[in-house]
């Protein structure tokens, strides 16, 4: 069974919509703007359809920000389409990408963040606004520097308090308020 082409361009677009209303429009992530606005993002949109392949790009971007100044790429996000789209498939593959993280001896310098569109917390229902922090139109892994990702808490002193923060917003936005920032065409 052959997957259908990805159009990249309208992979991208999403994604960079959601980032920019939700990630940064309702301040889930206080430190994307910066990087979003100095354009230190890199968007990898893949047609892979087996996790060797996702495995084989992942160590490909890891080691390509790795090898990267920080000033021209600060973060990566690998954005998979038609991988992965169970939350539960994607879930366990989060290990595999940490074993690669540990495998390549990036373990202190790189780490990969998870975003899913039916993304769920521990001991929350499926459909607990609160899950939303976490929710990207397609299932991407999220490859950030440890050094920023420090720089960027000494900066922000109420960091352990986004969460906290973010589920406070969400629960103001409520269902009908997130569906307004991102109506189903």
């Amino acid at each position: 069974m052959s997957t259908p082409a990805v159009d990249h361009q309208a992979v991208t677009a999403a994604t960079e919509q959601w980032l920019e209303k939700a990630v940064i429009g309702l301040n889930l992530c206080p430190f994307a703007k910066a990087v979003h606005v100095k354009k230190q993002i890199r968007y990898v949109v893949t047609e892979a359809d087996t996790p060797e392949e996702l495995l084989e790009l992942l160590m490909n971007e890891l080691q390509l920000l790795s090898d990267t100044d920080p000033d021209k790429v600060d973060t990566t996000l690998i954005i998979h389409p038609n991988l992965l789209n169970d939350f539960e498939d994607y879930n366990e593959f989060l290990d595999v990408a940490d074993a690669a993280l540990e495998d390549m001896g990036l373990v202190g310098e790189l780490q990969v963040a998870s975003f899913h569109p039916h993304y769920q917390f521990a001991d929350t229902d499926k459909n607990d606004i609160g899950n939303y922090t976490n929710r990207s139109p397609f299932p991407t892994l999220h490859l950030l520097r440890e050094d920023s990702v420090e720089r960027a808490v000494e900066a922000f002193p109420e960091a352990e308090e986004i969460f906290e923060k973010n589920i406070d917003t969400l629960e103001k936005l409520g269902h009908d308020g997130w569906n307004k920032l991102f109506p189903k065409g």
